[in-house]
């Protein structure tokens, strides 16, 4: 006869075999007999002062781990406050387990204060939502969620009931979660018709996205057969950037011209693991193969001329032995000349300016210049992330991450978090915008309690920066955006943190190096140029219009100062 355990137990017990290290939440009466068995697993308990952060450090682990996480919350308000960062680990592809603790179950249905019907709300945001109703087939069901987290990268929602997680039962280990990574081999007539098309192009040009997170190698190899140039997705940089003399970097509003001219006038597009949205910036005309994973997102986003339902790295090897070596590399040189001056452009910013004006570029190259060469960066949704995806160099041993599918302010710190906590040796760097900091503050503490040595860089514009600059560019005046904030480093100070604040370029190298080398951890506090201008590789004739728009009517409020300082900071040379 098998030994009786605790339904809450035997959860933990699936996580751990799972290979679970740690677990983000808030602790509630609803979820004690969880946290009971945590204390007595090898799972560490990470206590967060807000559930959406929580989610939020599970996901980053998770993803950049690439191993399962878990959260849990109380029941009602405590469970829900994950539904936002839920989304973003949802999105990103990341395995995380949430416990959303129940009331009892004698009582659900009766509207019961703090009675929410947790399976409606997040079977949205997840590949698996299950109540648990029989503490005999527990173990079945929380081994089905594990294992459909690892298999499908996603979200698992387990709704456990307070009387089901304290009942015991006999645990008869018949389900064990498997670890198996499978590779999806393409097939051999979508192969052949993509080596056809490849070879009647002239002008090949390769769009790499997430999913070649591990085909460095065999992309570059690709590269330099076709004499093809690269262009990559934000979320692709950790893993194409670096050591890869084919790379014209990003498109879109992040990129540069290289990228987007590039795939503008690319005769062929191999799209290899890439789900980028906007379609504005995918070629007009040109013959286009896919390569996914998920035949659902094939022909997604444009219409293609052949898709390939298989792994990328798989499919490149298979690719290679069929296609004709070329010599003619001139519409490579073209578009890897256009990329590198393009970016010489983007660093004329990457200087401290003589009147002490403080440009993000500058203050983001300096983290770049000093930060440790296996260095974790996060950015806040905004102009944060368009600064780390522009100005901090990856080298196949640093990563990057922010919110870039779902979009979610405040994302910044809290994945910092979730970083430290799974690579406690590394210096895991956010930088925060003001208003992002300002949303989840309160979790600086949660640095202090677990003892993470986390470094915050809070660009301080006093505003919602990305927005005002969006306000403006449709030819609006800013409303709302502006913000009223505390002294960050003494408040940061006040609570444990190293922490110091810059506000002319001059002290702001030192600041930096400083900051950096603090043994624990530390927020530096610098006050940015409020006017600093995003540029897209290309500007539109709307976005033009939207600017001068805008001139006239800041204008008419009194406040033409403010467009005259925008037109000084960003176009008229010192």
């Amino acid at each position: 006869m098998a030994a009786k355990k605790k339904v809450a137990q035997i959860l933990i017990d699936v996580l751990s075999e799972a290979g679970v290290k740690h677990c983000y939440g808030v602790v509630g009466d609803t979820l004690n007999y969880v946290t009971e068995a945590i204390y007595h697993s090898d799972i560490e308990w990470v206590h967060v002062r807000h559930e959406e952060v929580g989610a939020f450090a599970a996901g980053a682990e998770a993803f950049v781990a690439d191993r399962l996480t878990a959260c849990a919350g109380s029941c009602g308000p405590g469970s829900l406050h994950f539904i936002n960062s839920i989304y973003e680990a949802q999105r990103n592809g990341a395995p995380v387990v949430l416990i959303a603790s129940q009331l009892a179950t004698d009582t659900l249905g009766s509207d019961f204060p703090q009675e929410v019907d947790f399976e409606s709300i997040y079977k949205n945001c997840s590949v698996f939502c299950q109540q648990v109703i029989n503490p005999h087939s527990a173990r079945r069901v929380f081994t089905e969620a594990v294992q459909t987290a690892i298999s499908q990268r996603g979200v698992s929602v387990i709704i456990l009931p307070v009387d089901i997680s304290k009942a015991e039962v006999e645990d008869i280990i018949c389900y064990l979660p498997q670890q198996s990574k499978p590779h999806l081999s393409p097939d051999i007539t979508e192969l052949k018709k993509a080596v056809e098309l490849i070879e009647q192009g002239k002008n090949i040009g390769i769009y790499a996205g997430i999913g070649c997170r591990y085909a460095h190698d065999e992309l570059v190899q690709l590269a330099a057969l076709l004499k093809a140039p690269i262009a990559h997705t934000s979320r692709a940089k950790d893993f194409i950037e670096y050591d890869n003399p084919y790379n014209v970097g990003m498109t879109g509003m992040f990129g540069t011209k290289g990228g987007f001219d590039m795939i503008k006038s690319c005769d062929t597009l191999l799209i290899l693991g890439c789900g980028f949205a906007w379609s504005q910036f995918y070629p007009d005309n040109a013959t286009i193969i896919q390569v996914d994973h998920d035949a659902t997102r094939i022909g997604l986003r444009h219409a293609v001329n052949c898709g390939v339902v298989a792994d990328v790295k798989t499919t490149i090897q298979a690719l290679m032995p069929l296609l004709t070596s070329r010599q003619d590399h001139a519409f490579l040189d073209k578009y890897v000349a256009l990329y590198r001056k393009a970016v010489a452009k983007l660093d004329k910013k990457v200087v401290a300016s003589s009147d002490q004006l403080i440009h993000p570029q500058y203050l983001v190259d300096l983290l770049d210049r000093y930060a440790s060469d296996d260095a974790i960066f996060t950015a806040d949704v905004g102009s944060a992330m368009v600064w780390l995806s522009r100005h901090i160099h990856v080298n196949g041993r640093r990563r990057t991450m922010s919110s870039l599918k779902h979009g979610s302010m405040a994302n910044g710190m809290p994945q910092a978090l979730g970083l430290q906590k799974a690579y406690p040796q590394k210096q895991v760097i956010s930088i925060s915008g003001d208003g992002g900091l300002a949303m989840l503050l309160g979790d600086l503490l949660t640095a202090i309690q677990e003892k993470l040595p986390i470094k915050v860089v809070v660009l301080n514009n006093h505003s919602l920066n990305f927005v005002e600059l969006e306000q403006k560019g449709e030819g609006l005046v800013e409303r709302y955006t502006d913000l009223n904030n505390p002294n960050f480093a003494q408040l940061a100070q006040s609570i444990g943190f190293y922490g110091k604040q810059v506000t002319n370029a001059e002290e702001l190298e030192h600041a930096v190096k400083e900051f950096l080398t603090y043994d624990g951890p530390a927020l530096l506090d610098v006050h940015t140029n409020a006017n600093e201008l995003i540029m897209p590789p290309v500007t539109t004739l709307d976005e033009v219009k939207g600017m001068a728009l805008y001139s006239a009517k800041a204008t008419l409020e009194g406040k033409g100062s403010d467009f005259i300082n925008l037109i000084k900071d960003n176009f008229i040379k010192k």
